[in-house]
């Protein structure tokens, strides 16, 4: 298993233009809870949980807060608090009419989707998901770690990841149209 500074870097080099990583602090949170409504049904109550309500949201959020958790502590308790924030979020839009569930799930999802597309228009490269799979989880915890950095947090990390991207070429990018 790549450990916390394998992800981030590979996940980095992905995202190095500024305006691409600003679309993602908007569009991966709307993907996530999007995902979370969206998976916040159907529900089953077994016998021996008593009123606690199972869904495949629940599941998923207890899987990945593990894997954030075994990849690093901080960063894993930031990242299981604010699944547990979408998830919440998740489990009142569930509760709702099938209408305001499904625009609750789907409006944020497919906007959130199409706003990480732009992003990637300005970076002129494919997502990481497109390479590797892990992306799709890995992006969520980026953000952390980016605003983490943005406020002199985990400089240790932020140095090694840094240091792991300055060894790489920058990617090709798609040239601009010239203006002649």
């Amino acid at each position: 298993m790549r450990n916390l500074v394998d992800q981030l870097s590979n996940y980095a080099d992905y995202h190095r233009d500024a305006r691409n990583v600003a679309t993602h602090f908007v569009g991966i949170p709307m993907i996530v809870v999007g995902v979370a409504v969206l998976l916040s049904r159907p529900t089953a109550s077994p016998e021996w949980l008593g009123s606690v309500a199972m869904s495949p949201a629940l599941a998923l959020v207890v899987a990945t807060s593990v894997y954030y958790l075994v990849l690093d502590l901080r960063f894993g308790l930031a990242m299981a608090a604010l699944l547990g924030l979408a998830l919440w979020a998740g489990q009142w839009a569930a509760a709702q009419e099938t209408w305001v569930w499904l625009g609750w799930g789907l409006g944020p999802f497919i906007a959130g989707w199409a706003i990480q597309f732009v992003g990637h228009v300005f970076e002129g490269r494919k997502p990481a998901f497109v390479d590797d799979l892990m992306g799709l989880i890995i992006g969520p915890l980026f953000l952390v770690a980016e605003a983490a950095f943005a406020g002199g947090l985990r400089g240790e990390v932020h140095s090694e990841i840094a240091k792991r991207l300055d060894r790489l070429p920058v990617p090709k990018r798609r040239q601009e149209p010239s203006a002649a």
